[in-house]
C-alpha cells in the first residue's frame, strides 16, 4: 500500500484540479439507460491503455520490455476490420467472431515471436521488440493497403462503443482481464515464477523453473492484451488506421507501469499500481484538454508532470533530497526568496 500512496495522491490532485476548473466534474447522469459523465469518459478512454499496461507489467516483471504493443494494436484492429469489410454480411455474429478470433490469434503469435527472440534466442528485449515495432506498423499498413478501413457492424462496434448495465462495455472487458490476471499471478505459482525470473533467471532455471517458458508466456499475454486493446479502439470508431492506431501506446504503457511502482529492473510487480498509473495518464490528458493547453505543448506538459510524479514517487530520490538538504546542498525557502 505504501507504494501506491504517491500515485493515489497524484490522481487525487488531478481530479481536484478538474473539480476546481469544472465544478460538475463528478456529476454522472443517466440518458437512455446509459451513464454519462467525465469520470465515465476517463474510465472508458483509459480501458485500452490499462489492458496494454497490464500485459506490459508482467513483461517488465521478467526484466523485459515490449515496444511492439502499439504496432500489435494496429495489426489487430486492421485485421478485424478487413475481415468484416470483406464479408457479405458485416452484421453477422459468425463473421464478427471470426474477425475477433483472427485478430487475437495474430496478436498472440506476435507475442510468441517476441518471446522467441528474447527467451529462445537471447536477444535483448528492447532490440527484439523494436523489430516488431517497426515491422508490425508496416504489416498493419499492408493489411489496410495504406488506407483507413471503415466498417458498419453493430455487433463489432458494441465492443468499444456499446453499453452493458449502463456502463461502457470496454470497462467490463478490462475488469475481466484484470480479474484473470490477478487470480493467475496471485492465487497460483505463476506470479512467483514471473518474479523469480525477473530477479535472477539463471538461479530460477537452476531451481527447476522453466525460465524460457515463463518469458514466452508473458510476451504472449502482452500481445493478447494489445490485441484486445486494438479491437476496442477500432470498434469504437468503426475503422482501422494502420498508420496511427496505437501510436505511442507503448510509451504510455511503460509510464503507467513505472508510475504504479513496478521496477524496470524486474522482480516484484503491482497490477493495482499499474491501473492507477494508467488512470493518472488518462486523467492528465483529460485535464490538459480541459484547461485549454495549446496542442503544441501538450506532450511537453504531460512529460513534465509524469517526470515529477516519478521523482516524487522514487524512494531513492526522496532519500537523496533529504540527505542533500541536511548537508545544506539544497537552498531553503528563505535563501530562494532572498
Amino acid at each position: 500500500m505504501k507504494r501506491l500512496t504517491w500515485p493515489l495522491v497524484t490522481l487525487a490532485v488531478l481530479l481536484l484540479i478538474n473539480v476546481i476548473h469544472k465544478p460538475d466534474f463528478f456529476s454522472i447522469t443517466m440518458v437512455d439507460g446509459h451513464l454519462f459523465g467525465s469520470l465515465i469518459d476517463i474510465l472508458n478512454r483509459a480501458a485500452p491503455l490499462i489492458l496494454v499496461a497490464v500485459g506490459m507489467t508482467l513483461v517488465i516483471a521478467t526484466k523485459g520490455i515490449d515496444l511492439s504493443v502499439g504496432s500489435v494494436i494496429a495489426i489487430s484492429g486492421a485485421l478485424a476490420c478487413l475481415t468484416i469489410s470483406k464479408s457479405e454480411d458485416a452484421s453477422s455474429l459468425s463473421v464478427v467472431w471470426m474477425a475477433l478470433g483472427a485478430a487475437l490469434l495474430v496478436s498472440v503469435v506476435s507475442g510468441l515471436w517476441n518471446g522467441l527472440l528474447v527467451g529462445g534466442i537471447g536477444i535483448q528485449p528492447i532490440v527484439a521488440t523494436l523489430i516488431l515495432m517497426v515491422a508490425g506498423r508496416g504489416i498493419a499498413q499492408l493489411v489496410t493497403d495504406g488506407q483507413i478501413i471503415t466498417i458498419s457492424s453493430k455487433p463489432y462496434s458494441f465492443i468499444g462503443a456499446g453499453y452493458l448495465a449502463g456502463l461502457p462495455f470496454s470497462i467490463f472487458i478490462v475488469a475481466f482481464v484484470l480479474l484473470v490476471s490477478a487470480l493467475l499471478t496471485r492465487r497460483t505459482a505463476i506470479g512467483l515464477f514471473i518474479e523469480s525470473v525477473g530477479c535472477n533467471p539463471e538461479a530460477s532455471r537452476l531451481a527447476g523453473i522453466r525460465s524460457t517458458f515463463v518469458v514466452f508466456l508473458v510476451y504472449m499475454f502482452c500481445g493478447l492484451c494489445a490485441g484486445i486493446a486494438g479491437l476496442i479502439l477500432s470498434s469504437n470508431v468503426s475503422s482501422a488506421d494502420g498508420n496511427n492506431a496505437g501510436l505511442w501506446y507503448e510509451l504510455d504503457a511503460i509510464l503507467a507501469v513505472v508510475i504504479g511502482g513496478t521496477s524496470l529492473n524486474g522482480g516484484r510487480f503491482y497490477l493495482a499500481g499499474t491501473v492507477i498509473g494508467a488512470m493518472i495518464i488518462q486523467t492528465l490528458t483529460t485535464t490538459i484538454y480541459s484547461l485549454g493547453v495549446p496542442p503544441e505543448i501538450t506532450l511537453v506538459v504531460k512529460a513534465v508532470v509524469v517526470l515529477l510524479v516519478c521523482l516524487i514517487g522514487s524512494e531513492q530520490f526522496r532519500k537523496k533530497w533529504k540527505k542533500d538538504k541536511a548537508a545544506g546542498k539544497v537552498p531553503s525557502k528563505k535563501e530562494v526568496t532572498a
